[in-house]
């Protein structure tokens, strides 16, 4: 759903990126080429090299900062395009974001029920799927029922625009009960409603046995069944008359319909659904309904090309970021592909409609927004992450068994993608931000590094031409990054978060880093070549294991002691989900189990706390005995890449490396076998189930395969 903007935040846009935020600017900078700062020499530093930070952008204008609604105690209902935001209480009052929502726009606000004229007390509320949520109230019906409730109220609220009210008598006679329900609706889009301005709520009418609100942009009627005994437009209530025998019980059900339509359809059901039934067992009870929760949620992040409706993507999070995210949507895709090919091919396909042509140097690139990188570094681009995504994300999804038909479709765009990397580093060696004066930024070299290796790869592979130069400039990046990014200290070092085109570093550490450990797979399943050596990858492991880096829930995105550290700074502190996946599957791939383990029972531990939805975010604030990770009031939830590293950080135990058009899978999993035993139940590889058991050993063996899938070594 596209969604207009709100106000500004302290991010400048919420959360910094998404829908909400500015376009890409023209890239017009000159290729960066390899300058080396006064003071430095072919084998590292001097003391006298420039380590500091770039000069702090000049300071915006004075403008009133808008808060966005909180929605962190929020039960949120998703199935896009449909979305309902609910209170513990249940009762939709129209406060805050309350409401039933589609396609960003909120079709209801009010639904207010009383029972014999009274609100039910709120008893119990909570999540029943990523889509519906139960709520449970009691009444007192009877005046000589003394202290005790003698009827229970139970709500499920669900996302597709439906809610089912359905009262349980356990009254020892027959109860007469008056029922209520007071509707409203404003017709509001969500970004009105986020900057507090939702508009006045519309007048009712009672259109064949239901209220209808119409306005000009657009019209909703909630249906009720059985029909109402009464109906008031003007107040926007239905009435019932209910009779419970003892014991007895009657349902009541609601149905919105937005612009007269009918139920909101949704990708993520049945069939429909691109992920495989994946499951997870072990000796830690926490895996199963973790799983369960990250597909779960993914699904009801599906959404589909309205021009193309069998290719389905993920928006990157609710309530915020509903609309299109490429970077985030090819990242999400990536970390799911041992689920199946099929979003990552849906995905590719939607993105490859995106990319631009024609003369100039954006030409290649798959556009996306500018993302806040917090305090330090200028905005980044998303476009930059998406088109370096795009070849590698088509060359993993080949591997994992992407049929060559599909492979050989989309292998235009990848070669485009990469043509675009080379034309922008040019006769340089760094790929720089796409604006004048452009940042070389620390992760974006690992991304191109890691979508030069794999585009090589993957051209090679498939008989088309330009592999060996890639693999020349990659080698380049790799001698020039060991010695232009590395920050020598008495600890033993950090790799700069970025380096200026005058040769100047920029030296705090953040979880960007983590992205230097993900290189990808190769041919045979090989871990690609990493941008730093054996010594370096050994330091970078120990620091993200630190306790500056390693809050006990997972990564902070900014090392606590930086002086712009902030735990709730959504790119300066607070632990954000994909990147300690991310850092978790690397240290395992390198061999740093210890490491690796203890960022996995952090995350483990906070979405056990989260009730295994994790949020996109959550502050950097230590871990303490008995305590809880505090929760971003701003920050997605679900979230698309929050639920995507779940499954990333669960394969990450077995270690999965496949090459189906070899024909072969090769296991490496965590010798330590930090969670115990574990098995992982209904993957996709090479077009079929694949299932694999870890031991507490630490031994892999798998126990279902495709025909003709061979073991390698």
């Amino acid at each position: 759903m596209s969604l207009p903007p709100p106000p500004p935040t302290h991010h400048g846009t919420p959360l910094g990126h998404g829908p909400w935020a500015p376009p890409l600017a023209p890239a017009g900078a000159p290729p960066a080429g390899r300058e080396r700062p006064v003071g430095t020499t072919a084998s590292g530093p001097r003391a006298d090299r420039q380590v500091h930070a770039p000069p702090r952008l000049p300071p915006a204008p004075a403008r009133r900062i808008a808060d966005l609604p909180p929605a962190h105690t929020a039960l949120i209902c998703v199935a896009l395009p449909g979305l309902v935001i609910s209170s513990h209480e249940g009762q939709l009052t129209g406060q805050g974001l309350e409401g039933f929502y589609r396609a960003g726009r909120r079709v209801l606000s009010r639904c207010r029920l009383l029972v014999a004229g009274r609100e039910p007390l709120p008893v119990q509320a909570r999540m029943v799927g990523a889509d519906r949520a139960r709520f449970v109230g009691a009444v007192h019906a009877s005046p000589d029922a003394g202290p005790d409730p003698d009827v229970v109220v139970e709500r499920i609220r669900s996302a597709d625009g439906t809610e089912r009210i359905t009262l349980h008598s356990a009254a020892p006679r027959p109860l007469r009960l008056p029922v209520e329900v007071a509707l409203g609706a404003d017709l509001a889009e969500l970004g009105a409603i986020a900057s507090g301005d939702p508009g006045p709520e519309l007048t009712a009418s009672v259109h064949d046995s239901a209220l209808r609100w119409s306005g000009p942009k657009g019209n909703c009627a909630v249906i009720a069944d059985p029909p109402p005994a009464d109906a008031l437009a003007s107040a926007g209530v239905l009435r019932w008359e209910v009779v419970l025998p003892p014991g007895g019980t009657q349902s009541l059900e609601l149905r919105m319909r937005p612009d007269g339509a009918g139920a909101v359809s949704t990708v993520g059901r049945a069939a429909a659904s691109p992920f495989a039934r994946a499951r997870a067992t072990g000796d830690d009870p926490r895996v199963e309904p973790f799983l369960r929760t990250c597909v779960d949620d993914l699904k009801a992040l599906l959404l589909r090309d309205p021009l193309h409706p069998s290719d389905s993507h993920l928006a990157a999070g609710a309530p915020w970021r509903c609309g299109p995210a490429p970077a985030e949507s090819l990242a999400a895709a990536r970390m799911t592909l041992p689920l199946g090919t099929r979003l990552a091919v849906g995905t590719l396909r939607i993105l490859a409609r995106t990319q631009l042509h024609g003369p100039g140097l954006r030409s290649g690139m798959i556009p996306g927004p500018r993302r806040d990188a917090g305090a330090w570094l200028a905005p980044s681009c998303t476009g930059t992450e998406a088109t370096l995504l795009f070849p590698v994300l088509l060359a993993e999804a080949r591997r994992w068994g992407l049929p060559e038909r599909e492979t050989e479709e989309l292998l235009p765009v990848a070669e485009h993608c990469l043509r675009w990397l080379r034309t922008t580093v040019g006769d340089g060696v760094y790929l720089p931000d796409p604006q004048p004066g452009g940042l070389l930024r620390c992760e974006t070299q690992a991304a191109a590094h890691r979508a030069a290796m794999l585009g090589a790869d993957l051209l090679e592979e498939c008989g088309r031409p330009g592999g060996p130069h890639l693999r020349q400039w990659a080698d380049e990046l790799r001698g020039a990054f060991r010695e232009e990014f590395w920050i020598e200290d008495r600890s033993g070092g950090r790799p700069a978060a970025a380096r200026t085109r005058d040769g100047r570093l920029v030296p705090h550490l953040g979880a960007g880093a983590a992205h230097l450990l993900d290189t990808g797979l190769l041919g045979s399943g090989t871990p690609a070549p990493g941008l730093l050596d054996k010594v370096r990858t050994e330091q970078l492991a120990r620091l993200l294991a630190g306790p500056a880096m390693d809050s006990g829930w997972g990564l902070r995105g900014l090392a606590a002691t930086e002086p712009a550290y902030n735990p709730f700074g959504h790119r300066g502190g607070a632990v954000r989900v994909p990147e300690t996946a991310v850092a978790v599957a690397g240290l395992a791939a390198a061999g740093y189990e210890k490491e690796a383990s203890a960022l996995l029972h952090g995350v483990l531990a906070a979405a056990e706390a989260f009730g295994h939805r994790l949020p996109e975010m959550f502050a950097g604030e230590p871990r303490t005995e008995g305590g809880a990770p505090l929760p971003h009031p701003a920050a997605c939830r679900p979230a698309a890449t929050a639920a995507a590293a779940g499954v990333l950080l669960l394969t990450a135990l077995v270690g999965i490396r496949p090459d189906a058009p070899a024909g072969t899978v090769t296991l490496s999993p965590i010798r330590s076998a930090p969670l115990g035993e574990i098995v992982l139940r209904g993957l996709r590889l090479a077009g079929a189930p694949f299932s694999v058991r870890v031991g507490r050993l630490g031994l892999a063996m798998v126990e279902e395969a495709a025909d003709g899938l061979q073991l390698g070594a």
